[in-house]
């Protein structure tokens, strides 16, 4: 007796099946990994330090955002919160720079030049790291993302 059509029918609907499943299961994976993009690779909130030497550190929190044309932040958040300047981002090498200004102990204006590299890229908890000085003093910083 000749096999009846509906036996063919109901292997072509599995394969179809499958193959929709499959679809609909890339579609949906995609969805999820372009809605878990972080943006900007500089936005959040780093804490670290800096310092001349290992010795003399200074705590520095810094809060950075990406408002689509530039990169905005502070410097230690709250009252009296450092405003950051001039503050870029190179892709090639990932290289990192902003600047501030503050004022010492005795009032005097104080100019920071940072500049530094993203180290693990990829990760959530990515760091910041390289040259921070003021007037004739340097020394090198680490700044992780919380």
């Amino acid at each position: 007796m000749p096999r009846s059509n509906s036996i063919h029918s109901l292997e072509d609907r599995c394969q179809l099946n499958r193959f929709y499943y499959s679809a609909l299961s890339a579609f949906f994976l995609t969805v999820t990994i372009a809605f878990s993009q972080e943006g900007h690779p500089l936005k959040g909130s780093w804490i670290g330090d800096w310092g001349p030497n290992s010795a003399d550190r200074n705590q520095i929190t810094i809060v950075m955002d990406w408002d689509g044309k530039q990169i905005t932040g502070v410097a230690n958040p709250g009252p009296g919160a450092l405003p950051i300047q001039r503050a870029s981002l190179e892709p090639k090498g990932w290289l990192v720079h902003f600047e501030l200004d503050a004022k010492n102990a005795a009032g005097q204006s104080v100019h920071y030049v940072v500049d530094g590299h993203i180290e693990n890229l990829g990760l959530y908890n990515r760091s910041i790291v390289g040259m921070w000085g003021h007037d004739n003093v340097k020394g090198d910083f680490k700044i992780t993302r919380q």
